[in-house]
């Protein structure tokens, strides 16, 4: 289950850490052969660095994207490939069940693609016999409740998380959900009507391939449709989703059960087995009202429809050949401009990774991160996180008052490194080595199980919410930890052999962006404790809000897409991030060097370490993406793209102005009066 309170990086990391100045012998781990000097760096910076190495590196056609977090991630995939066919192959005298043999068995499962084949639907016409036993509104209720309990239903989301305001305890979340469509715009906008009817054309495909008649399907998918029009209609859009008060609606069975007479909250949970105690967060109320009145003034077989069609949508990419494609022209070539399917290998170590990934992850750490890295990669975490409490210390624009509670807050970070500390106990789950689907369901119950379980628990700060294999990392408000994956601690952003101008600016502004989301427009509404507070005086709160204005007006400026500007209200906190991210690396930089100040002019290829560490920053964005896969993200991500990361946050830094020695006027120098200075 995805913790939706976690601001992650969203982007691509690996390491063996040395904080201290490199000798400019060091063999060079950032080819400025890649850099396109007819471009001047003060005008396009994102160009000057990365413009040369996007034209010799096309998205390959089984991608959307390609950049340095995608190589990245084709690096921990091999690695993982090498980790699961290895377990397949040795899964028969493996011990018996562990969790070597467990991901060789599901693995093994998945890549006989002949069983698979031959299966067709089958795997799911237990369920579909369920749907269709369903004949009354309190039938589908109990549907409904007895669906999720078996990790079945999309029509909502349930996951457990620390309460906004107790946060040593743990309680369910619900939250809006059930759309075919990335966001509720796609359900209205005149400007996505073409995109309407092709995925009516694809519900009706699904459909078909269950058997039912190509006129009877035609006549369903316009239910659907419909079905998910009322849905996004009471759902709110990904911007006002970032506001904590529209993430947490506590109530008590009680008065939802009164709020929602259609749907017995108290009879879900349960069936969940949850330990609810005293309440639940409703977080989305006007969703969950007008899922209630649907489930008595919406048609029953209507009802049927929806949920026949999501069944068979979600468990296509585990079925046949014709399930899998159809789910791949319509989900990954239509919406997201993808060419080719990715292969098969790659889309059964998904499975793997989205049902049992922390046991694979547990394999991961024994093959590709040794213990001694985790000891300095928090090295270099403690070094970037004291330039920010110097920073907060230095702010001239914050009460003294509101600064000892921001300070109190960077007392209680807990950063966590690479991997959990303990492992998951997996002894509870039954794997076969013939039977992929069933393994998918068995492992997703399994899970759904663990989340559930939690609730009603105290919160534990040490565990993750993401795998160790994944490269991305993370901040999570509630429990005040910021988190980096052992996949996301490598070149390019952190190489033991380059000098620190480089791994400042690659992963010192990924440790710096993580630790800057605990004050960004959203972190800063939780306190030391994970509490969602207030602890900002009122004019404190008037003086970050007008700073932050002027960033929203900066990335709103920006224009992707011919017509298509990124949202920098959507984009808010993480380009608080970047910038504060990106000031606290430079400034653990200079603390570095200060330490051997013959490194400080000391050139490496011809650029200084200013210059390096600003080249360094611009790299780990280099990449570009297809037309339809921005589109959408500009719609439903909450980061920018790539390309205005890489020159946003410099351009309001006057120490890159004078790096590269811009004047006034240059695009990559903002103004006075424009120019954003936050943390």
């Amino acid at each position: 289950m995805h913790n939706p309170f976690n601001r992650s990086l969203a982007l691509a990391i690996c390491v063996a850490l040395s904080t201290s100045a490199v000798a400019a012998t060091t063999t060079p781990t950032f080819d400025v052969n890649d850099l396109d000097t007819k471009i001047n760096p003060c005008g396009d910076f994102n160009a000057f660095v990365n413009s040369k190495w996007v034209a010799a590196n096309p998205i390959p056609s089984d991608r959307t994207r390609w950049g340095a977090f995608d190589m990245l991630r084709e690096h921990s995939l091999q690695t993982q490939r090498g980790i699961v066919e290895a377990a397949a192959r040795d899964a028969k005298k493996a011990k018996d069940g562990s969790i070597e043999q467990k991901i060789g068995w599901f693995y093994r499962s998945g890549m006989a693609d002949g069983a698979v084949e031959k299966a067709g639907y089958s795997p799911i016409k237990p369920e579909l016999a369920k749907i269709e036993a369903v004949k009354t509104p309190a039938e589908l209720a109990a549907y409904i409740g007895d669906s999720f309990s078996r990790a079945q239903n999309g029509l909502f989301g349930i996951s457990p998380g620390a309460d906004f305001k107790n946060s040593s305890t743990q309680i369910a979340f619900v939250s809006q959900g059930g759309l075919g469509l990335p966001t509720s715009e796609y359900y209205d906008k005149s400007e996505y009507a073409g995109l309407r009817d092709a995925y009516k054309a694809h519900i009706a495909k699904v459909l078909e391939l269950t058997g039912e008649k190509a006129g009877d399907a035609k006549i369903d998918a316009e239910h659907v449709l419909a079905f998910e029009t009322r849905l996004a209609k009471a759902s709110l859009p990904p911007v006002d989703l970032r506001t904590p008060e529209n993430q947490y609606h506590f109530v008590t069975l009680a008065d939802a059960d009164k709020a929602s007479p259609n749907f017995s909250w108290s009879g879900f949970f349960t069936t969940q087995k949850a330990d609810i105690q005293r309440g639940f967060s409703l977080s989305q109320p006007k969703f969950f009202a007008e899922m209630d009145k649907m489930l008595v003034d919406v048609p029953v077989a209507q009802w049927q429809t929806y949920l026949r069609f999501h069944v068979i949508d979600s468990a296509s990419p585990y079925l046949s050949k014709p399930f899998a494609s159809e789910h791949f022209e319509f989900n990954n070539k239509t919406l997201n401009g993808q060419k080719e399917q990715e292969p098969r290998w790659k889309r059964v170590l998904e499975s793997v990774n989205e049902t049992m990934g922390m046991a694979l992850g547990e394999l991961y750490v024994a093959t590709a991160f040794p213990p001694d890295s985790k000891k300095r990669a928090l090295e270099l975490v403690n070094n970037v996180s004291a330039a920010l409490k110097a920073r907060i210390e230095k702010l001239d624009w914050m009460s003294d008052a509101t600064r000892q509670k921001a300070l109190e807050k960077w007392s209680t970070f807990l950063p966590k490194i690479g991997y959990p500390d303990t492992w998951r106990d997996w002894s509870g789950l039954t794997v076969l080595s013939d039977n992929y689907y069933g393994n998918v369901l068995a492992a997703s119950q399994f899970d759904y199980n663990y989340e559930i379980a939690k609730i009603g628990k105290p919160t534990d700060r040490l565990e993750w919410g993401m795998t160790p294999q994944t490269v991305n990392a993370y901040y999570n408000p509630t429990d005040n930890t910021i988190n980096f994956p052992a996949a996301i601690l490598q070149p390019p952003f952190f190489d033991a052999t380059a000098d620190d101008a480089i791994n400042y600016g690659g992963i010192g502004a990924v440790i710096g962006h993580e630790a800057t989301h605990g004050y960004d427009d959203e972190g800063s509404q939780f306190d030391a404790k994970g509490n969602n507070a207030d602890w900002w005086t009122k004019e404190d709160r008037e003086k970050f809000d007008a700073r932050t204005a002027k960033l929203v007006a900066q990335y709103n400026a920006y224009e992707p897409l011919p017509g298509k500007h990124v949202n920098g209200q959507l984009t808010l906190g993480e380009n608080i991030a970047d910038l504060g991210g990106i000031n606290v690396g430079y400034d653990a930089l200079q603390m570095a060097l200060k330490k051997n100040p013959a490194e400080m002019e000391k050139k490496i290829d011809g650029y200084t370490p200013d210059q390096r560490f600003f080249l360094s920053f611009a790299r780990i964005w280099r990449g570009s993406i297809l037309a339809k896969r921005q589109e959408v993200l500009l719609n439903a991500d909450p980061h920018s793209p790539a390309q205005f990361r890489a020159m946003g946050a410099p351009s309001n830094m006057p120490a890159f102005a004078e790096t590269f020695k811009c004047k006034a006027g240059d695009a990559m120098v903002r103004d006075d009066a424009k120019q954003v200075k936050i943390w």
